[in-house]
Parts: C-alpha cells; sequence; structure tokens
C-alpha cells in the first residue's frame, strides 16, 4: 500500500444512527482507555474494547466483513482510529460524531456512572439554517423521511447540521 495513498473522508454517525446500526449488526468498538469504559460504558448488545493505545497491535482482530462503527468520549480518537482501518483496508467502518458526550445527551443507555454532558439544543434544526442531508437519504441521522418527521429538531444529526453546531 502506497504511504501517499488518499484515503476518502471518513463515514460518520450520529448516536441514532449508531444504535440502528448496532441493531441491524454492525459492531461497536470503543477506543477509550479501559479504566474510562470500567466508570461508564456504552449498554449495547456486543461491545468490542480497544483501547486506541492497544489499537495498532490488536485491531486485525476486528472482522473485516461486519460494519463497525468506532466510538470514544467525544469523537476525536475514534476518528483517528477510523482512518487507521480505512488505510488498513477496512471499507465498512464508521466513526460515531460526538461519542460518550453525544450518546449521553441523546439519553441512550450506559452502564455505570453518569457525567455531566452537554445538554442538546432544543432548536437544532428549527431556524437555524440545519436541514437534512442528502447523503442521510434527506432524513436527520440516515432515519428514513418518515421516521424524521416524526421526530423532533433537536434530533437531527446530519451532516448540514453537525456543521453547523447543531448537532
Amino acid at each position: 500500500m502506497s504511504q501517499n495513498m488518499e484515503l476518502p473522508q471518513a463515514r460518520e454517525v450520529c448516536p441514532t444512527t449508531t444504535r440502528r446500526l448496532v441493531g441491524e449488526g454492525a459492531l461497536l468498538v470503543d477506543v477509550r482507555e479501559r479504566s474510562e469504559i470500567d466508570a461508564l460504558a456504552f449498554d449495547v448488545p456486543e461491545l468490542v474494547v480497544m483501547p486506541l493505545s492497544e489499537f495498532e497491535q490488536r485491531y486485525s482482530e476486528l472482522p473485516r466483513d461486519r460494519e463497525l462503527v468506532i466510538v470514544c468520549r467525544s469523537g476525536n480518537r475514534s476518528l483517528k482510529a477510523t482512518y487507521f482501518l480505512m488505510y488498513q483496508g477496512y471499507s465498512r467502518v464508521s466513526n460515531m460524531s460526538g461519542g460518550m458526550v453525544k450518546w449521553l445527551s441523546k439519553g441512550f443507555p450506559v452502564v455505570g456512572q453518569r457525567f455531566e454532558a452537554p445538554a442538546a439544543s432544543a432548536s437544532c434544526c428549527a431556524g437555524s439554517g440545519c436541514a437534512p442531508s442528502t447523503a442521510d437519504n434527506g432524513a436527520c441521522c440516515g432515519a428514513s423521511a418518515d421516521q424524521a418527521q416524526a421526530e423532533t429538531a433537536s434530533s437531527c444529526c446530519s451532516t448540514t447540521a453537525a456543521k453547523t453546531s447543531c448537532c
């Protein structure tokens, strides 16, 4: 593989889409350090703990034939791991933007002591110029158009919304 290989932009998904993907069989890979996970873990049916400090040595343990969603506390470490996997030839990999902080702000299930997460904006898409992205099939967080209409504005996590600090 060429040292100068250009990678496409990493696919980023919000916590709502992550929950849907996990429900469809995607594997959640948490790259936080073990002490962080011991304190507060994602409550999902299947979770691989692979701290970023061990990632380069252990990444080959991850399946190539399954959708992987990489997570951390805020989305920065997981984005590094996502690009690393893409460089290694993994094609079914996404970064969960916002990490555990965003997961908590959505009220999604965790195991352990919750830390104070920033509140989600109640006016995410309403009046802010945010709109569902075409990459999300015209809906927030990859939901269908019907699901998007049923969701509140505060649940919008489209690419457009994320770029304007809505999510």
